[in-house]
């Protein structure tokens, strides 16, 4: 394993991380209780200390299991995150960012992970209904009480990013040290704003769907044969394979990974482990074998050249993955 500086946070993670929304019952590809269990506790083996959950991942029992296994290891060696803003049930004020979804909401993930303080707490979008003034202050006075240690974002305009970090530094408040965006080798709209923002204010990267939810792991006429494609096209509605040269992207990724002996799938995590930009890409997976692959990933040396082969198609995309 090899391991990174996260943005200003001053916290050494592991340049995989390991992504917990398979943990659960939500849908038939999720993982249960003891598959999720065998999962972890491989990713610790292998070296993995950063794990990225959320109060809505399976309604709360990905942070229940997570938490379940993670307390029999040595806590100061793991570093966990997860997020707030989704619907968590039909009470209207147990979603969203107003102070009063982020405190209810922080205790509850605490208390299912069974931890005092969670390293990093997330907005898991922007709320739109509450001034990023009120969550930006709901969000400082947790950091204050030490249930949170660092405050992160996700996807989300930058120009809305770049004006919460304005306010927080203007204010005095903990400010946004991360960013969990969208990213991958067929969707590089984050390159544009977004991306430039994070570097001038020090903020860690840690890319959703590095993998582009199977597209880049696999030939992309299989894609939509698997349980995975079909949810993330008929359900969350994500075009990863509509792109104007998408179908170009992945075969060059089969082309490099059958030259280099190594799966699709190791390619394209090797592209964002090369990236200038990120820090550590969320692996979401229910296999330990696809782990094990993205850990040796670490070792695949990209040239300039093969970075230049497979980014040289890419193609402007509408901007998805938030409102």
């Amino acid at each position: 394993m090899e391991y990174t500086t996260l943005g200003s946070t001053g916290i050494e993670v592991s340049k995989i991380c390991l992504g917990c929304m398979s943990f659960g019952s939500s849908h038939e590809w999720m993982l249960d209780r003891e598959a999720s269990r065998d999962l972890i506790e491989r990713a610790v083996e292998l070296g993995v200390n950063f794990f990225d959950t959320a109060n809505v991942y399976s309604t709360g029992e990905s942070e229940a299991i997570l938490g379940e296994v993670l307390a029999e290891y040595d806590r100061d060696e793991q570093v966990v995150a997860t997020k707030v803003f989704g619907e968590m049930g039909d009470d209207p004020n147990r979603q969203g960012l107003s102070r009063k979804a982020v405190e209810q909401e922080l205790q509850a993930s605490l208390d299912r992970l069974g931890m005092d303080t969670v390293d990093l707490y997330q907005i898991h979008r922007w709320d739109y209904d509450t001034p990023v003034e009120t969550t930006l202050r709901a969000l400082d006075d947790a950091v204050r009480r030490g249930q949170v240690r660092h405050i992160g974002a996700s996807s989300m305009w930058a120009h809305q990013f770049q004006r919460a970090l304005q306010i927080s530094d203007r204010e005095g408040l903990a400010r946004f040290e991360t960013m969990q965006n969208l990213s991958h080798l067929a969707y590089r709209e984050e390159e544009r704003e977004m991306y430039p923002v994070c570097e001038q204010w020090n903020v860690g990267v840690i890319p959703w769907s590095p993998l582009g939810a199977g597209y880049l792991t696999r030939p992309h006429e299989e894609f939509r044969e698997t349980t995975r494609g079909e949810h993330e096209k008929d359900t969350a509605g994500v075009p990863y394979d509509d792109g104007p040269a998408s179908k170009e992207i992945n075969e060059r990724v089969q082309e490099l990974a059958d030259e280099k002996g190594v799966t699709m799938a190791q390619i394209a995590l090797a592209w964002h482990f090369h990236n200038e930009y990120t820090d550590a890409p969320i692996l979401g997976t229910s296999s330990i074998e696809h782990l094990e692959d993205a850990v040796e990933a670490l070792e695949i040396d990209l040239s300039d050249s093969d970075m230049t082969y497979l980014e040289e198609p890419y193609q402007p995309v509408s901007v998805y993955g938030h409102e």
